[in-house]
């Protein structure tokens, strides 16, 4: 029974990863770059999309908004004169607390792939199941805020061993928190060495500059093929 088990997850990831290719390949047709946005309720996605998605340097932005419910986060995008796609769980795909990509396949219609360079996929906060779902993108990012704690990348190693970009949010808080950022980034090697790293704040703009100048780059590096 439980090698049974195994087995239809085996099955289910799989014909995730077909969906997921097959959508790389409407987008990479379309010359749009996918970023896969992810991170814990309110560590701060929205926040800190807000702050760059209108501005990044010769790159027009659109956003696949993911969420159980609700359009809250897509009505402040919105309010950026960017364009913004809702795509709810709830109750289509029976309130799943991530988007797969049959999800994101189902929104291609309404995308305006032909607008825009970059889509971000602000996927449902979820530290677990969004790390397990390929949806068709370039690349990962996620938030981890800093009042969640540094035992994170430890607790959660997926969610940090797929991503290319952490970003440390919040860190304005820093002074008020018994909180250990050099832990924190420890931790962050022990599962992705790899991984780049940027402190940010949503709050006050700090690191913001760089957060843009990494989307920017990571735009010029898929025109030029050099994402895989």
């Amino acid at each position: 029974m439980h090698r049974t088990k195994v087995r239809i997850v085996e099955d289910a990831l799989d014909a995730n990863n077909t969906i997921a290719q097959a959508n790389r390949a409407d987008f990479d047709r379309a010359g749009v770059t996918v970023v896969n946005f992810m991170s814990a309720p309110g560590a701060g996605k929205t926040s800190l999309l807000e702050r760059v998605v209108g501005d990044v340097p010769q790159v027009r932005v659109g956003v696949l908004e993911g969420d159980v419910q609700g359009s809250m986060d897509a009505e402040r995008l919105a309010g950026l004169h960017v364009p913004v796609t809702q795509l709810n769980t709830d109750p289509s795909f029976g309130g799943e607390c991530h988007l797969d990509a049959n999800m994101v396949r189902s929104a291609l219609p309404e995308l305006p792939l032909q607008e825009i360079d970059m889509l971000v996929i602000e996927n449902v906060g979820n530290l677990v199941c969004p790390a397990e779902f390929k949806v068709g993108e370039d690349v990962r990012v996620m938030v981890s805020s800093v009042t969640e704690g540094e035992d994170k990348p430890l607790k959660y190693p997926l969610m940090f061993r797929t991503c290319d970009l952490v970003l440390v949010n919040k860190i304005d808080l820093l002074p008020h928190l018994d909180y250990d950022l050099d832990r924190f980034l420890y931790n962050v090697d022990q599962v992705n060495p790899a991984a780049e790293r940027l402190l940010v704040s949503a709050r006050t703009g700090a690191g913001i500059d760089a957060w843009r100048d990494w989307l920017s780059d990571v735009a010029a590096r898929s025109r030029e093929g050099a994402i895989a």
